[in-house]
């Protein structure tokens, strides 16, 4: 169903919302794509801080949007937000419940920020309408759409429902197997050396010491990521291990999903983002397309750089049933 007018603004004014686990990107759009205002705040952290706190940092974010372009988030004709931690349907709709509460006007939708990556990679001419996509950044996730609209995902809450690698699974399996180069449980890596010298320590000991003590925040460990990709380029055997596995674990999810989706035999794209699988690192792309042409001959991988929010803005136009030319509009503003 369309949107209708908003008044003064002109119809059908949206919220999109991009909510990762380190910022939120928020743009206030018209249905022509113009995007009128924008703010950027902190993560979304639900499981960490309670959807209370949360909701009302993303609260936060929408209205400094709002005033940024002279409107009222009363007159908002649809939010279209994807969310980081909607990792379960249930998930969705509680985020969906209690962003309708903060009385907006309008219409609420809530998804996974995985569909956002899929979304903003998908034509807008509908040429186009299945595929899968990925994203590889603090954490790792996957969806896929089918051309009959059916949808497949994963429950993606770290190890517990099976997931591996992303940002922070790298960085800990880099640390892991730092701490057992020098203490002698482990092989050799350069991993023993490079991480402690990063911080301006000895050796991993102390480097251990000091994040177990607190006296090197947990949240740096996101630097020992590009760490482990440097290990990798100069041919350190643990380091490329780990890239190599992380590339595997990502045509997994691939492979799994264009599978469940009867799509293994259809020419297929897969879209990559999220900071690990979009920096483009030679050892994991080349595996990646490696193993990806071996398991889905017919899937081929496209990187999308263009931020996320793009996704849930396109979303949004596609709520407000908005011409092929407010789509572009919007893309072009994007990228």
């Amino acid at each position: 169903m369309g949107l209708t007018s908003t008044g003064a603004t002109g119809p059908g004014v949206c919220v999109a919302v991009d909510a990762g686990n380190s910022k939120t990107d928020v743009a206030v759009l018209d249905a022509a794509g113009r995007v009128l205002g924008a703010a950027r705040g902190g993560g979304f952290q639900p499981p960490t801080v309670g959807v209370a706190e949360a909701v009302g940092g993303l609260e936060r974010t929408v209205l400094s949007a709002a005033d940024a372009a002279g409107v009222s988030p009363a007159r908002f004709a649809h939010v279209s937000a994807c969310l980081a931690n909607a990792d379960l349907p249930s998930e969705e709709r509680a985020l969906e419940s209690a962003l309708r509460d903060l009385g907006w006007g309008g219409t609420t939708r809530v998804a996974n920020d995985t569909f956002a990556i899929l979304r903003a990679g998908l034509p807008d001419d509908g040429s186009v309408r299945h595929g899968a996509a990925v994203v590889c950044g603090a954490g790792i996730n996957c969806v896929g759409v089918a051309e009959d609209g059916r949808t497949h995902r994963f429950p993606a809450v770290g190890h517990l429902s099976g997931d591996w690698g992303g940002g922070s699974g790298l960085a800990s399996e880099a640390l892991w197997h730092a701490a057992r180069a020098e203490d002698g449980r482990g092989g050799p890596t350069a991993l023993a050396r490079v991480l402690p010298a990063h911080f301006g320590l000895p050796t991993m000991y102390a480097l251990i010491e000091a994040l177990h003590l607190g006296e090197l925040p947990m949240a740096r460990k996101h630097e020992i990521t590009p760490l482990l990709f440097g290990c990798a380029r100069e041919g350190d055997p643990v380091a490329l291990s780990l890239v190599r596995q992380q590339a595997d674990e990502i045509v997994s999810l691939a492979v799994v999903t264009l599978s469940r989706l009867d799509l293994l035999e259809t020419d297929s794209p897969v879209f990559l983002g999220g900071g690990v699988a979009a920096a483009r690192h030679a050892e994991l792309d080349s595996r990646l397309t490696e193993q990806l042409a071996l398991r889905a001959p017919k899937a081929t991988a496209h990187v999308v750089t263009a931020p996320p929010v793009l996704g849930a803005a396109l979303l949004a136009l596609d709520e407000a049933r908005a011409p092929r030319e407010a789509h572009a509009r919007v893309r072009e503003h994007y990228t």
